[in-house]
């Protein structure tokens, strides 16, 4: 196996149109990263009984797919990757090691007809690196929005967005949702916005020294539904990216609210960062 196989970004294959969509964004990625693209099919027939044994449509879809990401990324080295077992346990042992996982918004499994699947959701729970659940249409010169607060999760959020916008070489949206405070006792918004700010720019400083070239725009956003702010920034995007958890209004706890609700309405694809 080759050095460029051994770090591969691994990608989640099924039946599922989503999941083809998703394959074609992860070979653009790991080539990106200039790495290798590892498929993924979890199976329940056991493979080591070898491939002649393998249903047709499984052989069948798994070539599809590692044609798409050749056309997709030419050149890539692309591994075709069929076990046996439950696609959310697979993905997740996986996660140990990876350094990305690719998934449809839908399929590996889940419900047809539901706003986005439950293995989508369980891996991005509680996978241990980052996942990039492939939904509505990555415009490639749109910009990359990051949800940020005060959390260790959103700061490695914001150091993934970063890398990413600059690779791609295009502008890095870092937003900010506002808390809502009552005005009889607590500061007004306008002071709370220009405070929260100040804190988004200092968070944004070191990353702006970094990649000198970036252009970096902040966003405080007056609303206190955090999925519902990210959500009016992301038509535009090409990517939106939060931390897996935080303490703040933007907190991506994927088992709250504002998780699931970017998972199944987001316009664009959604990288969860752990």
């Amino acid at each position: 196996m080759s050095e460029q196989t051994k770090a591969a970004v691994i990608a989640g294959v099924d039946a599922s149109e989503g999941s083809l969509r998703a394959v074609r964004w992860a070979a653009r990625e790991a080539a990106r990263r200039t790495t290798g693209l590892r498929l993924l099919h979890a199976c329940v027939v056991d493979p080591g009984d070898g491939a002649e044994f393998l249903p047709e449509h499984v052989t069948r879809r798994t070539r599809h797919a590692a044609k798409i990401a050749r056309t997709a990324a030419p050149g890539l080295e692309v591994e075709i990757d069929v076990r046996l077992g439950l696609a959310v346990d697979l993905l997740l042992a996986e996660s140990v090691t990876a350094p990305l996982l690719v998934l449809g918004s839908h399929g590996l499994g889940g419900l047809r007809g539901v706003l986005v699947g439950s293995v989508a959701l369980r891996v991005a729970a509680a996978a241990k690196c980052p996942v990039v659940v492939f939904r509505g249409h990555a415009d490639p010169r749109g910009p990359v929005v990051v949800g940020v607060d005060s959390s260790p999760a959103s700061a490695e959020a914001l150091h993934f967005a970063a890398d990413g916008a600059a690779a791609r070489g295009v502008p890095l949206v870092v937003a900010h949702a506002a808390r809502q405070r009552a005005p009889s006792i607590e500061p007004s918004f306008a002071d709370q916005q220009a405070e929260d700010r100040r804190k988004v720019e200092e968070l944004v400083a070191g990353w702006s020294r970094k990649h000198a070239r970036l252009e970096i725009t902040t966003r405080v956003v007056d609303d206190g539904d955090p999925s519902r702010a990210l959500i009016g920034i992301t038509p535009a995007a090409q990517l939106i990216v939060v931390g897996s958890r935080g303490c703040g209004p933007l907190a991506g706890a994927l088992l709250g609210s504002t998780g699931n609700d970017l998972l199944a309405h987001a316009t664009c694809p959604v990288a969860v960062v752990h």
